[in-house]
């Protein structure tokens, strides 16, 4: 993980929601690689600058649930997504290590509102229960894979995603994009949520 020449500016207090552990004292840019044609476990690959492998999403096609296990290097489970069935803002929720047990969530993701043009999604901690007001949002294009995470209800970002186009990439039928995870910010957590926005754009058909 190198730094960059731009200036991000610090999460005033750390925003640790998987762990402390995955939070920095500088930027982390990460590229995310998804494989577009897969049925084999890991369709996501997560990597720093370097190319190093970091994480790695591996779904369950054959569960009840639409489900995701994000590991780390190791191929240790940190987090499970599940996507909540019957919900009418077509929720995702996200829990510790492999459980789905209620006690063991971590926070849900719902979009905003049922009609959409750009991309709106809400985060909701699992203490939040009310969710008036969400604790975290992300907003703007996937189709342009530009789309900015927020703290709270408010306009301080915590992360940036953009598009990273290579002829290679397209040729090997992966399509690649960077994220930019700012300082003292969990990015485990941004990850998490880049899988989630991914999800939830690739089941448009139907209804939510």
């Amino acid at each position: 993980m190198m730094m960059t020449g731009t200036s991000y500016p610090a999460a005033p207090i750390p925003v640790a929601v998987v762990s402390p552990h995955f939070c920095v004292g500088y930027p982390v840019d990460l590229t995310i690689v998804r494989k577009l044609m897969t049925l084999s476990e890991g369709t996501f690959g997560v990597t720093d600058v370097n190319g190093n492998i970091m994480f790695r999403i591996k779904g369950k096609l054959l569960s009840i649930h639409d489900r995701r296990v994000l590991l780390d290097a190791a191929g240790t489970p940190i987090i499970t997504f599940q996507q909540k069935l019957l919900s009418a803002h077509q929720r995702w929720q996200v829990f510790r290590g492999e459980s789905t047990n209620a006690k063991d969530m971590l926070f849900s993701v719902r979009k905003s509102s049922l009609l959409q043009m750009k991309t709106k999604l809400d985060v909701f901690m699992a203490a939040n229960t009310k969710e008036d007001v969400c604790d975290f949002k992300i907003e703007g294009s996937w189709f342009e894979r530009s789309c900015v995470i927020y703290a709270g209800n408010s306009n301080n970002i915590i992360a940036q995603m953009h598009r990273k186009h290579s002829a290679q990439s397209i040729l090997l039928g992966k399509d690649t994009f960077g994220v930019t995870v700012y300082p003292n910010v969990d990015y485990a957590f941004i990850v998490s949520l880049v899988v989630i926005l991914e999800e939830i754009n690739q089941d448009r058909s139907g209804e939510d």
